[in-house]
């Protein structure tokens, strides 16, 4: 009877009451155990080396949540990781969700959420755990946190964080859900909405992107996203979070292209939207997913070398692409910006509730950067919906942009040039 597994300890005691140090310090060495008669002495080894007696999850103390962000998508997220942290122990089961304090129909929407435990102004109909509390005070909401969620608007990045520059605790992770990107010092170019937060707060950052419909998702419909995390350990656990039998998790960790994604295909729909305002049917659309989709590739391996191609068919690529040109808010919102007279602040404000539109504005920040790297020709998908936003061409120029795209014009990727 013979054990060749390490062991950290082995003092289980047997029915007479030794110890059985002597045979754990051997274990521990990697050195055999004489041979033991005692059946009772075989069962407590046993018990000692199953792989349930290394899993120390009981034993570390309960990590800590915060939520910044309670739009739609934010509290959407909320109710999938209220119910998350009461299923493990690694986790603490109270949640704080931090919220820019607003008055909805004469009182504090914090004293609605904590009393109706709904979010009645950005999900409206759908309940949140009862362990998720709204904190107006970013500081307070999180205080002591060991994982700082942020979902909000990639504008708002900046300002929020601010109030929390040395009062994160040490060791707390972050993790962006925040599709967009921020004008990098100097105005010249753009950063990463992860890199943004980690020089803020000096934190490690990770991020979630996908096809993920917040009201699909707040229905308990099937989807899929991902999370790019480098660090395996962190990757689990941002899993145990998230993950549910209709929320399907996949961690990679090309951090910078699912950034990407996320940012820039909210540009991409905003141009889908521009189609069918304009009535083309979804050949055109089609077209323009795929121009797009090839303009992303390029715009991360131009900027972001390293870049692995197989990221872009995970949910945070082609599927979030897709998704967002058929349901998204930029989309709907492009649509009727063709179809009215109206600018898209405007028409934010009409039919959004509150919530931001990522798409227009993300497109500027690109456009000054590609102008500013004197790049707008490898990039004119982009460059056509920012200049339709702004009023700098009309939105029939669109066709034209996709008609007379480089991918159609290069010989080289023409195989009947090659027959």
């Amino acid at each position: 009877f013979r054990f060749d597994r390490p062991l950290l300890r082995c003092l289980q005691r047997n029915k007479e009451g030794r110890r059985w140090g002597r045979h754990g310090q051997r274990i521990a060495l990697g050195l055999p155990v004489p041979y033991v008669r005692s059946r009772v002495v075989k069962a407590t080894l046993f018990r000692a080396l199953r792989p349930e007696a290394f899993n120390n999850e009981r034993n570390m103390p309960a990590h800590k949540v915060s939520i910044i962000g309670s739009g739609n998508w934010g509290s959407a997220i909320a109710r999938i990781i209220g119910e998350n942290v009461k299923k493990f122990d690694i986790f603490d089961h109270n949640v704080r969700m931090y919220v820019y304090e607003e008055i909805v129909d004469g009182r504090k929407l914090t004293e609605i959420i904590n009393t109706q435990h709904e979010n009645v102004k950005y999900l409206p109909g759908y309940k949140l755990p009862e362990n998720v509390s709204a904190v107006p005070d970013i500081v307070a909401a999180c205080e002591d946190a060991d994982v700082l969620v942020f979902v909000l608007p990639h504008k708002f990045i900046v300002p929020t964080c601010r109030p929390l520059v040395g009062k994160v605790k040490p060791g707390a992770i972050g993790l962006s859900l925040i599709k967009g990107f921020d004008i990098a010092p100097g105005g010249g170019g753009i950063e990463l909405i992860s890199n943004v937060i980690h020089k803020l707060l000096n934190i490690e950052m990770c991020v979630l992107m996908g096809a993920n419909l917040a009201r699909e998702v707040a229905d308990k419909k099937f989807c899929e996203t991902t999370i790019g995390c480098r660090d395996p350990e962190k990757g689990v656990l941002l899993k145990k979070l998230i993950q549910t039998d209709y929320f399907r998790v996949t961690v990679v960790d090309d951090i910078p292209t699912i950034e990407v994604c996320g940012a820039l295909k909210n540009i991409v729909a905003v141009g889908a939207g521009f189609v069918d305002g304009l009535g083309y049917g979804d050949n055109t659309k089609a077209a323009v997913i795929r121009l797009g989709l090839m303009e992303m590739i390029a715009f991360a391996d131009t900027f972001y070398p390293g870049a692995r191609l197989g990221t872009f068919f995970e949910s945070c690529g082609v599927a979030d692409l897709v998704t967002t040109c058929y349901g998204g808010r930029n989309r709907k919102v492009a649509e009727a910006f063709v179809r009215s007279n109206k600018s898209i602040e405007e028409l934010e404000k009409e039919m959004l509730n509150g919530q931001k539109l990522q798409g227009p504005e993300t497109a500027e920040e690109v456009f000054t950067m590609l102008k500013n790297k004197n790049m707008l020709d490898r990039f004119p998908l982009f460059v056509a919906i920012h200049r339709i936003c702004s009023h700098e061409i009309a939105p029939s120029e669109m066709i034209q942009c996709i008609k007379n795209h480089p991918e159609h014009m290069n010989p080289e990727r023409d195989i009947a040039s090659n027959l």
